[in-house]
Formats: structure tokens, sequence, C-alpha cells
């Protein structure tokens, strides 16, 4: 019997491999809802459904318990579909625009992606963007170096995006990869973590880098460690909420869980 073996990272894109706290689709929510209906959103309010797709993440901003009271108070009813297409259709072209200047890789991502390429493994990608904002991201990412075996946008498939386990799913068809145990999937948001249980993936969380900590890269570097600490807490709390077998702080981190993986696949163990 072949001896099982991790083949593949399925990989999320903004927060994950680029775009340091996951700012691209946070500042262009709050952007749209402004130039749609000038209506007022946080950026925590904007953060707080990321990793779902883009049309479902306009409509559960519009159920949040800060945000339907006042959509209801301006409007008389609560967000209709009428509204989040209107809404999803003027942050698209801001996000294709915008979406280039947050296509830096994340610190000490790329080294050890080539590291994990050269031993075989294959990298696989996903994401809350469409296929439209995902045209424009990856050959901006590619100009950094960065370019994955295989993409996935969350309309590209007819059963939806997470926290379904479709796109990881289609990136084992793609790769041709023997066995969903052996493939991890990472991401820096709660849907994402689901979508890898969903398809009985090991799963790895971002509690830095990401949507949960959101912040700038020059403002965690500016932090102290107690501060760092001090917001990393409630990040990891919600990531193994949503059933991650580890969280680490950046996708560079990833090595010691990949071996820590590999020594539980060789013991029988799956996700």
């Amino acid at each position: 019997m072949t001896q099982a073996r991790i083949e593949a990272l399925i990989l999320d894109w903004a927060g994950t491999v680029v775009d340091f706290g996951s700012f691209a689709p946070t500042a262009i929510f709050v952007e749209a809802f402004a130039l749609a209906y000038d209506f007022p959103l946080s950026m925590e309010e904007a953060r707080a459904p990321m990793g779902l797709g883009k049309w479902d993440h306009i409509a559960a901003i519009g159920q949040l318990p800060g945000v339907a009271p006042r959509w209801r108070a301006r409007f008389g009813h609560d967000m209709s579909r009428e509204q989040v297409d209107h809404l999803y259709h003027t942050f698209m072209p801001l996000q294709i625009a915008a979406v280039t200047r947050f296509a830096e890789p994340i610190p000490g991502v790329l080294p050890v992606l080539r590291q994990l390429q050269a031993q075989g493994l294959r990298i696989g990608s996903c994401s809350g963007y469409p296929r439209a904002v995902m045209e424009a991201l990856v050959p901006a990412a590619a100009q950094y170096g960065y370019q994955p075996d295989c993409w996935v946008a969350t309309d590209d498939l007819p059963a939806g995006g997470r926290p379904g386990p479709w796109m990881a799913l289609q990136n084992v068809i793609a790769l041709g990869i023997g066995a969903v145990a052996h493939c991890v999937k990472v991401d820096d948001a709660a849907p994402g973590i689901a979508e890898g249980r969903n398809a009985g993936m090991w799963t790895v969380g971002l509690s830095v880098s990401g949507n949960e900590f959101g912040a700038t890269l020059a403002a965690f570097q500016a932090m102290s460690a107690e501060a760092v600490a001090e917001r990393r807490l409630p990040a990891e709390a919600k990531l193994r909420a949503a059933g991650a077998h580890y969280v680490i702080d950046t996708l560079a981190d990833i090595q010691p869980v990949l071996a820590d993986i590999q020594r539980r696949l060789n013991a029988g163990e799956r996700p």
C-alpha cells in the first residue's frame, strides 16, 4: 500500500497569499455602499462576512445586527435582492480597478511556496472573488512571482462558493489529487476554513495576515508583541471555532504544520 502523503495546498488569495490584512475587498465594500446608496459602513462591518462570494457577502452585510436596523430606518424595509444586485454591480468595477494595487505577496510566503513546489507539492487556489476580479488579480500577482498551479473563482461553479466544498474540490479535480485527505486548505477567514472542512481536507487558519486580524502590514510591524498577542487571540478563536485544525500567523509559517500533518497521515489519521 502506498504511503499517504500531502499532495497539495489549496490556498485562499487576499489575506493568505497576497494583500496583507485583506484590504482590497474591505475598502471597496465601504466605497460601494457609499456610492450606491450614500450609506455609511464601517470597515468592521465590511469585514464581518469575509470569505463568502461577493454577492453573498453584500447580502450578509445587510443582515448584520448593526446594519439591518439602520437599513430599515433608511429604506423602510430589509435589504432587497434588487438592492443587493445594485450594490454588487457598483462594487464590481471598483474592485476590478483596485485589486491590482493589492497583489503584492505577504512577506515570506513566496520562498516557502517555492520550496514546497520543489518538494513536489501542487499549489491550488480559490477565492471569494468572482472570475472578472480574478482575471485582473492573477496576472498582477504573477508579476510578483506568484503563479499557483490552479485557481477557481467563486462564480465558476453552478453549486456556488463558500462555505460549500466545491471550489476546493474543483482544485482536487484539476490537479489530479489522489485523495482529499492529502490536501491542506489554508485561509484567513471562517468561511474558507468551513470550505476546507466540508471538502474533507486538513485546514489551517491564518490569524495575523488576514481578515480576522485586519491590520495593514505597516500597522502590524509597528505593534508591540503585547498588542499583537491581544489582537491575535480573538482572530485565532474565530478560526478555531470554524474548525481549523491548526492556526498560525501567516502562510510563511506553514512548514512545521505540514510536517505534523504528514506525521498524522503516517499514523493513519485523517482530517
